[in-house]
């Protein structure tokens, strides 16, 4: 099988990649609450990047997705460090195995390093193999919280804070406290019905 190929996410490219977020939902629960207009949930906020996986076997089929977007500074506040926020991160069914979530996160990494910008994102705290990506490819949790949205049965979801900091080369960075400060400012995924990631 040739790896599935990841570039750039195109307009053209919304219908197969809701196509293989239906077929995640079905399998994994992801997003936990499906929206009402996948398209837009995909499009919004406008992301500062976003990259899509392509099966090279399957008519370049969409296999995989994953999006970046800005936090901005809190209005009235100090100054922090540049931080985007993962989002929209996963992978089809039959696209797992070959170690495309790494692959989707480190173009995520790469992205972020180029512009000495520090990473966030948030998972369901039931999302166990989401976790353990994250913290073998150096993700760090930093905090649990409430998601200000409900599982379908209208019970509370928890989620876990993760962050990766960019680290300037012959730079010690800045305490943790900043990172989460940043992790509990609204971001992309919290008004989404689901945390931000499905690569099991």
């Amino acid at each position: 099988m040739i790896p599935p190929r990841i570039r750039r996410r195109r307009a053209t490219d919304l219908d197969g990649c809701v196509a293989a977020l239906a077929e995640v939902h079905r399998v994994d629960r992801y997003p936990l609450n499906w929206p009402a207009d996948p398209h837009r949930w995909l499009r919004e906020p406008h992301p500062a990047r976003a990259w899509v996986a392509v099966d090279a076997d399957a008519d370049a089929g969409i296999v995989g997705h994953i999006a970046v977007h800005r936090i901005p500074n809190q209005v009235g506040g100090p100054p922090g460090r540049p931080t985007a926020e993962v989002a929209r991160l996963f992978v089809a069914p039959r696209a797992r195995g070959l170690a495309l979530g790494g692959a989707l996160l480190g173009r995520a990494r790469k992205w972020a390093n180029e512009r000495g910008v520090d990473l966030v994102l948030e998972v369901a705290a039931g999302g166990v193999a989401a976790a353990a990506l994250y913290e073998r490819t150096g993700w760090r949790c930093i905090g649990t919280s409430t998601a200000p949205w409900a599982a379908p049965d209208g019970s509370a979801v928890s989620l876990r804070h993760y962050t990766l900091r960019h680290r300037a080369p012959g730079s010690d960075g800045t305490p943790a406290s900043t990172a989460r400060r940043r992790a509990s400012r609204p971001a992309a995924s919290r008004s989404s019905g689901g945390s931000s990631t499905s690569t099991s």
